[in-house]
């Protein structure tokens, strides 16, 4: 059974003070806490079998790659990829994004056409505007409407035979809407291009089956869902990945080097150079078998909980307005107080030990569409309460006065 407080045991941060009151942390879309069970983790790979992978006979590294291979497995597992070299280990969700628009710069033409949403975060637009400035091909993007959902009716229209590749959020960092990312996967498919789905804010509150969605590459941080930072995955089709090359060079991922010619490892190894974050993958692991451990149904419907009543207190207030109404989100409510800027907010909410983070959340284009400068969101985990909220909603209440 779903225990929210036998649940906040595990996260040791929980029970601190800030500023003399307890912690609210309401900044999960920025990363979320850490279990004992995932720290647990950490401690015992730097106590027990600290080693580098892949190279070594010696029995630690041997210990090591084991439990770094393993950590690979549960992750294709989780999300359902067909093969575990379909998942490549990176930093975080913006070096896979990255890794594949590298990738790309050899196969786009000039006036090839690739297609951006409008509610993306920087780390989805900012990599493919380098890539048409190296290649010359054409950014496209699927524009939003007040309720921060995306014009799907638009999409179609910009759609062509020249689209060569679509990234869309699975969710949105900044408002938490929930895009319809099937019909644009199979939209995409349908005339010839490939997809991208950045993940980072889906993994925590949604368990998604790659096969079933038939994406090509969909990309997540360990530290939205639990988990370190530091690392992240990329999922590709083991088609693309083999067509794609290397993103950076260097030792692992070559298979023989002469001064003459090198030539690569298979996947995933592929696109693995160096010495990766070895612990952080063994954490990954660690934390996808925590949260699937409570249960993702357990978790959505929870969550779902917390954002409805989230949004009818902060709806009360009067002067507040939501950004971020849509039909299908999550559990990430974004506002403003008519008249004060969210930094002063966000300012006086951190005195009395509440965490919500202030600002445009690397999603300027969002806030230009509501012509604001940005807006306080408060993000809801798996290990948050009605009573944070409600000790939120009298902190908002407190700045309105302190700050009209």
């Amino acid at each position: 059974m779903f225990n929210v407080e036998t649940i906040r045991k595990d996260f040791p941060i929980l029970s601190r003070k800030v500023n003399g009151k307890p912690l609210v942390y309401f900044d999960n879309a920025a990363t979320s806490q850490t279990p004992q069970q995932v720290i647990d983790v950490i401690v015992d790979y730097y106590s027990n079998y600290n080693a580098n992978i892949h190279r070594g006979v010696h029995s630690l590294s041997q210990e090591a790659t084991d439990k770094y291979e393993q950590a690979r497995q549960k992750i294709q597992k989780h999300f359902n990829a067909k093969f575990a070299h379909e998942i490549i280990f990176t930093s975080g969700t913006t070096h896979g994004i990255n890794l594949v628009a590298n990738g790309f710069s050899s196969l786009l033409k000039k006036g090839d056409e690739i297609i951006v949403s409008a509610l993306e975060h920087h780390s989805n637009i900012v990599p493919w505007q380098m890539l048409c400035e190296r290649t010359g091909a054409i950014l496209k993007v699927i524009p939003m409407n007040q309720e921060g959902e995306l014009v799907i009716s638009e999409y179609d229209k910009l759609l062509s035979n020249k689209t060569r590749l679509v990234f869309v959020n699975h969710i949105s960092n900044a408002l938490g809407t929930i895009n319809p990312i099937e019909s644009i996967i199979t939209k995409a498919h349908n005339v010839g291009a490939a997809v991208l789905i950045d993940g980072a804010q889906a993994s925590p509150h949604i368990k998604a089956d790659v096969q079933k969605l038939d994406v090509d590459f969909y990309v997540v941080s360990a530290h939205k869902m639990c988990g370190p930072t530091g690392v992240g995955m990329v999922y590709g089709k083991e088609e693309w990945l083999n067509k794609l090359p290397p993103y950076q060079g260097g030792g692992e991922m070559i298979a023989e080097v002469t001064f003459e010619k090198t030539t690569y490892a298979t996947l995933p190894h592929k696109f693995e150079a160096g010495t990766p974050n070895i612990c952080g993958g063994i954490a990954f692991g660690a934390a996808i078998d925590y949260m699937n451990a409570i249960g993702f149904d357990n978790i959505a419907k929870y969550e779902h909980e917390l954002l409805e009543y989230g949004t009818q207190k902060l709806s009360e207030i009067e002067g507040l307005k939501i950004y971020g109404t849509a039909k299908h989100k999550t559990s990430v409510i974004s506002f403003n107080l008519e008249g004060i800027h969210p930094y002063d907010v966000g300012t006086i909410l951190d005195k009395m030990g509440i965490a919500v983070r202030t600002g445009h959340h690397c999603a300027q284009p969002i806030m230009d569409f509501y012509k604001i400068p940005g807006t306080v969101r408060a993000s809801f985990a798996f290990y948050n309460t009605k009573q944070e909220i409600d000790a939120m909603v009298e902190g908002v209440k407190k700045a309105k006065i302190m700050l009209s």
